[in-house]
């Protein structure tokens, strides 16, 4: 059996012509009853529901029309708030519309519900409304529902927001559309959070601009800074925020101009332009100081200790994390300003674990670690947790634990994969790539590389400056680790061009570089041990102890294959000495095989 075209179409077809009488008898048994030459089909399904629906009585193709307008869902409850026949005249209506199979029933409790039987049935009957009609029974479906669910109307806020917005209602239209995509925010759903942001900021340009739509304005600019940001989209978040700027310049709003240098802070930071990034946060915590606002201070502190961070000031930064953390309410833990896409205890927590890591003060990061982890847990944000997996990750990587590190990888990634937060992606990628060469795992690193490799180039087109390094070394390393000496110095190299956006790197990169020049397929001992000590005096100068641990291993392996063997020595004990005080059981093991050998 052969079969062809659209079954609803079919279906309608014989509703149709039984309907006109072309056909007669029961369904299932149907004979023509009209000439074959005097039957009229219209030529499409559309044309086809559209006469249906006009044959209708005049009432029911009302009520058929007006629940178009509710959606493609109908709640009873709503349909009798808005339509204006007794509720015993509405019900038989709707009887006859579901015998005619234009609605069905699809929920009976706890609330009666009906739904448009297809799609394409909507689509005709919303269709065949004029738009003044159209505009004023969404107007009502807005009233209704705000009667309906008063005390309540947070879980009806995306139906509010549409409704609102096809009724043109103006002011409360921007109100909804503004807590739809905070609520959207709220729940990682960042793509729909951009988009009721943005629908809010189109319709706040075409009211008159007084005080009321500029400070709204101003406030959907700094929210719509956090799905931007987390969809690494910089170029649009700087642009947002120059024109919140100019609001509350035109408002004379002090502490609105605070928020948004918090916010120009990080989006410079990100860019890799650290100075101005200075500039913007210095001046927001001298304002908040002034006007002693806690949330601006805790806001701009928080900016400067990351920024501390990416400069290598690793002590600077550990400072003013414990400073943060010790004037923070506690009612405030997880509390997420607008100018902050995790809570400033969650922000601050995770620099500190990264600062802490770099400086090699491995069991203070863990003891914070675990803490930082239960409270993002505690968010359900999917940015906020994958905040507390990243810096766990870092943790139990710059360890040599790499089974830990790789489980917080996967559960990093997953939950970073499945909100779509392009800002952490080409991070857990490019460390997940690294973590499984150290575990021997070829194939998956293989493909965790290749992937990695196409992210750091979006990485590199959106701007994100601040992590292009990062991610080089991670997939340099791990390249290093699958034989691609290639494709590491490459990595190598172009981490090494953007080190003015985050200097903590230098020493890593340099240690990188240095490997290097000394593998095997590449032995170039005197650049390899030029490397080495440039690393070595980086690392010095930053305090960082595990890369210099590093760099002696490095060195000693080097200076072994070349036969400088008591320098070789030398730099294998004072390794081992730094691992062994660190407890970073990995490498030590690889210093001490080195030393048997």
């Amino acid at each position: 059996m052969v079969k062809r075209g659209n079954p609803f179409f079919v279906e309608e077809t014989i509703r149709t012509l039984a309907e006109t009488k072309a056909l007669a008898g029961e369904r299932g048994q149907y004979r023509l009853a009209k000439p074959i030459a005097a039957i009229q089909i219209p030529p499409t399904v559309q044309a086809m529901l559209a006469a249906r629906i006009d044959r209708l009585p005049p009432e029911e193709k009302d009520l058929l029309q007006v629940a178009s307008v509710v959606g493609k869902d109908v709640p009873f409850v709503l349909l009798r708030e808005i339509f204006e026949e007794p509720e015993e005249q509405l019900r038989s209506q709707l009887v006859r519309l579901h015998t005619a199979e234009f609605l069905r029933e699809t929920a009976l409790s706890p609330d009666l519900q009906y739904s448009f039987k297809h799609a394409l049935t909507h689509e005709v009957t919303y269709g065949g409304l004029l738009q003044e009609r159209r505009r004023a029974l969404h107007a009502r479906i807005v009233e209704a529902i705000e009667r309906l669910h008063q005390g309540c109307l947070g879980e009806q806020v995306d139906r509010l927001a549409r409704h609102a917005v096809l009724g043109d209602l103006g002011e409360k239209a921007v109100d909804y559309l503004r807590e739809a995509g905070l609520k959207a925010s709220g729940r990682s759903a960042i793509h729909d959070a951009r988009l009721w942001f943005e629908q809010a900021l189109k319709i706040l340009r075409e009211l008159p601009q007084n005080a009321s739509t500029l400070e709204k304005g101003f406030d959907i600019r700094l929210e719509l800074r956090t799905p931007l940001a987390q969809l690494d989209e910089l170029d649009k978040m700087l642009e947002r925020l120059h024109e919140a700027e100019s609001i509350a310049h035109r408002l004379n709003d002090e502490g609105r101009q605070g928020r948004v240098w918090v916010s120009m802070a990080t989006s410079h930071r990100q860019q890799g332009e650290l100075d101005k990034a200075l500039e913007f946060g210095t001046h927001a915590l001298e304002l908040a100081e002034r006007r002693n606002d806690l949330e601006l201070r805790l806001s701009a502190a928080v900016g400067l200790e990351e920024l501390h961070y990416y400069r290598g000031d690793f002590s600077r930064s550990i400072e003013l994390a414990r400073s943060i953390l010790a004037v923070l309410p506690s009612d405030w833990v997880l509390r997420r300003f607008d100018v902050s896409t995790s809570p400033v205890s969650i922000f601050a927590r995770t620099t500190l674990i990264l600062s802490l890591v770099a400086l090699g003060r491995f069991e203070e990061a863990a003891t914070s670690e675990v803490e930082t982890t239960e409270l993002a847990e505690q968010t359900q944000h999917a940015f906020t947790i994958g905040h507390a997996h990243m810096a766990a990750t870092s943790l139990y990587q710059a360890r040599g634990d790499w089974a830990r590190a790789n489980s917080r990888i996967e559960r990093w990634l997953a939950g970073v994969r499945a909100a779509d937060i392009k800002y952490w992606i080409p991070v857990a990628v490019a460390q997940s790539a690294f973590v499984l060469a150290q575990l021997g795992e070829t194939a998956e690193a293989t493909t965790r590389l290749r992937e990695g490799q196409q992210l750091l180039e979006q990485l590199v087109a959106r701007g994100n400056l601040s992590l292009v390094g990062s991610v080089c070394l991670y997939l340099g390393h791990a390249s290093l680790l699958l034989g691609h000496v290639e494709d590491a110095q490459r990595l190598g190299n172009r981490a090494r061009e953007v080190t003015a956006a985050r200097p903590a790197t230098v020493p890593q990169v340099l240690w990188l570089l240095a490997d290097i020049a000394s593998h095997l397929d590449r032995s170039d001992p005197e650049h390899g041990e030029t490397c080495y000590r440039k690393a070595m005096a980086a690392a010095k100068t930053q305090g960082r102890r595990p890369v210099l641990a590093h760099c002696h291993l490095g060195l000693g392996k080097l200076f072994s294959r070349i036969g400088r063997r008591q320098e070789a020595e030398e730099h294998f004990t004072v390794a081992r000495t730094m691992y062994r005080e660190m407890e970073m059981a990995f490498y030590l093991t690889q210093v001490e095989q080195e030393i048997v050998a």
